[in-house]
């Protein structure tokens, strides 16, 4: 079975969860034989053809055009990092829009859906409408369109069996790809629009959301808390909803070697620095423990569009070094910040899922998680606090300042849990719900 999938975000190429959730997720699905064509949004117009467990780590590149190929293979590369600079695989999702085609990218879309002998008229109203809501002159609007003209190239030239398209940003490139060779696809929704915004957030966005989960045969969702989200406010019918849980793939760093950046305790904040992840919360937490323990440290790492808040907001509590701001982090200053903090905390106003929670309870830290997210679903050596609650996040944080040692144990608790949250079982669900789809499709057409 060959599926080609879409996503936006692949290490190293990744800005936050969906990059790490599909990186373990690939890896397992080739151990159980399924191959992959992976298509990111890189510079050159290439896609990876996944074989191997190994290739997820390797990511072998094919150029569309046969010339480039040829220089490509020709070229000598020292390291893994500067032939993935070479390609356009950067640490953060971009690639490069070429205003010239931007006319292309309506005219496209339309003659693909008005030759198509099998669009019906509630289809084509769907892809009308999702053309009308994918544009605009904003940079993300522009390389999604340019990423979606693409999808027409590999649609066309590739082999495969099924679609898989990952978030918003990949949608329209999976609904072009089904139009173009009427094979099935899948959707996975990871984060949705009301949970990245906390609130309406962008109508473009929704819309596009709702026509890629409509117009797709199945969609997976990464939690219970997500599938009643796409039905309650998508209105999704919830015969095509599967909820497939992420998981964690396990780091090869040492996970029992500490290393302390301050002597008193540290609790981390790690993720985006947006209103979904409650960053404010964290800092009235942080301002209320530190009357009663001044000696501990707050870490906030990230970015995000709520930072300069943050930190104004920091500065006006006089948190001076007791608080502290770290910025973008590359994987290897992840794992050493996490070897560092004693407590890991997620104050999420709305978290499909969450993968860091897992990353954290990994290395041992006790984690403190919003009930407003999936991954409360699935573990249970952790405190679960409604997001709002800052009082109950702050004496559960003095609480565990005062008995490390139970701090410690339930961190321990917490790492054994996480090592049995693998990939492998996630896997085998969605190679399953490939199979049955399939199947359902193969039997419609001949119906």
């Amino acid at each position: 079975m060959k599926i080609l999938m879409f996503t936006w975000e692949f290490p190293p190429l990744i800005s936050g969860g969906l990059g790490m959730a599909c990186y373990g997720m690939v890896k397992a699905l080739l151990s159980q034989g399924i191959k992959i064509d992976l298509v990111l949004p890189t510079k050159e117009l290439v896609y990876f053809p996944l074989r191997d467990e190994g290739d997820a780590d390797t990511l072998p590149a094919v150029f569309i055009e046969p010339e480039k190929q040829i220089e490509y293979t020709r070229r000598a590369f020292t390291c893994l990092s500067e032939r993935l600079e070479y390609i356009g695989v950067t640490t953060h999702p971009e690639s490069y829009f070429n205003m010239s085609e931007i006319a292309e990218y309506s005219n496209l879309i339309k003659k693909h859906y008005e030759l198509s002998e099998v669009t019906i008229s509630e289809e084509l109203e769907l892809l009308k409408e999702m053309t009308a809501h994918l544009i605009g002159d904003e940079d993300l609007i522009r390389k999604v369109q340019e990423y979606t003209l693409r999808a027409n190239r590999f649609a066309k030239i590739l082999e495969y069996d099924l679609i898989h398209a990952h978030d918003w940003l990949t949608y329209p490139s999976g609904i072009l790809t089904k139009q173009i060779s009427h094979k099935p696809l899948i959707v996975h929704i990871h984060a949705t629009e009301f949970d990245r915004a906390g609130g309406p957030g962008d109508p473009r966005i929704h819309k596009i959301e709702y026509i890629g989960m409509t117009y797709a045969d199945k969609v997976i969702a990464v939690s219970q808390y997500t599938a009643q989200m796409i039905m309650s406010r998508y209105r999704i019918d919830s015969g095509k909803i599967r909820i497939i849980h992420n998981a964690f793939t396990l780091p090869e760093t040492n996970l029992n070697n500490k290393k302390r950046i301050f002597i008193g305790p540290t609790i981390l904040y790690l993720g985006r620095v947006t209103i979904q992840k409650g960053p404010d919360y964290f800092l009235d937490m942080a301002a209320k423990v530190l009357k009663v323990h001044p000696e501990a440290r707050f870490i906030l790492a990230g970015t995000g569009d709520m930072q300069r808040q943050i930190l104004r907001r920091s500065a006006s509590l006089s948190l001076k070094n007791r608080f502290l701001f770290t910025g973008f982090l590359n994987r290897k200053q992840v794992e050493r910040i996490l070897q560092a903090a004693d407590i890991y905390v997620l104050p999420s106003v709305s978290e499909p899922f969450g993968i860091s929670p897992l990353e954290a309870m990994s290395y041992g830290i006790t984690a403190i998680i919003s009930k407003q997210s999936g991954v409360a679903e699935i573990i249970h050596h952790a405190f679960k606090i409604d997001y709002w609650d800052v009082d109950l996040w702050a004496e559960t944080i003095n609480h565990l300042i005062e008995n490390p040692e139970e701090c410690r144990k339930i961190g321990i608790e917490g790492m054994k849990e996480v090592q049995r949250i693998q990939w492998d079982e996630a896997a085998e669900k969605i190679r399953q719900l490939y199979a049955t789809t399939l199947s359902e499709f193969s039997e419609q057409r001949v119906e």
